[in-house]
């Protein structure tokens, strides 16, 4: 059964990293790097700029994928969490865009300019605000980090869903109770010595009998 798209169901957050990404979408477009010299101009859009349309399509991404949570399908087969999702693809995609940024020619003399355009600072802010809406909705949601959640003890653990909610913000599923450990046996009773068995007593001498009288000498 197809999933039923209801707005109601997006918070505030929610809505503008939907935003975002359609407006990333609309940037994409758009000039991202171009040269002038006063009188002739040319520019490219972002899919015309190496590595920077990828980092683009991450941002717009992450917003696809939290609609599509919102809304009820079911994307149990994510390995990970849905905050981290999110939290993930938009940073991800952010720094890709910031490092095509930096990295792409600029400069300019005697009315001749060349360099990034609207279009890609646009994505670079547009993303930036982004990742800092979806890194609000990761913390709302208590989720853990999954290198956190593999260095916690077997016991602390807690038990996450692999949807979010469909509104608000992101909380995580409430942890499964711990057995408690089996009671200790208590440990058996020390037997009791023996009791020492009574020396024999001693044969008494019968006090009537006397030694044998001594033999007479012959005469």
């Amino acid at each position: 059964m197809a999933a039923a798209f209801d707005l109601k169901k997006l918070s505030t957050l929610d809505r503008v990293v939907a935003g975002a990404s359609v407006l990333t979408l609309i940037l994409l477009f758009l000039p991202w790097y171009g040269f002038s010299d006063g009188i002739y101009s040319a520019s490219v859009s972002g899919f015309s700029t190496s590595y920077g349309w990828f980092g683009a399509l991450l941002i717009i991404a992450a917003g696809v994928y939290l609609v599509l949570q919102r809304s009820g399908v079911n994307l149990a087969g994510i390995p990970v969490s849905p905050g981290v999702v999110v939290l993930g693809a938009s940073g991800l995609g952010t720094v890709i865009v910031a490092l095509r940024w930096l990295t792409v020619p600029s400069g300019g003399a005697l009315g001749f300019s060349y360099g990034p355009k609207y279009g890609m600072i646009g994505t670079l802010i547009v993303g930036l605000g982004e990742t800092a809406c979806a890194f609000l909705l990761f913390r709302a949601s208590g989720e853990a980090l999954p290198w956190a959640k593999a260095g916690a003890p077997a016991g602390d653990t807690a038990v996450h869903t692999a949807t979010m909610p469909t509104t608000g913000a992101m909380p995580m599923a409430a942890p499964m109770p711990t057995a408690a450990p089996p009671a200790e046996a208590a440990p058996p009773a020390e037997a009791a010595p023996p009791a020492e068995a009574a020396p024999p007593a001693e044969a008494e001498q019968s006090a009537d009998t006397e030694p044998p009288a001594d033999s007479a000498p012959p005469a």
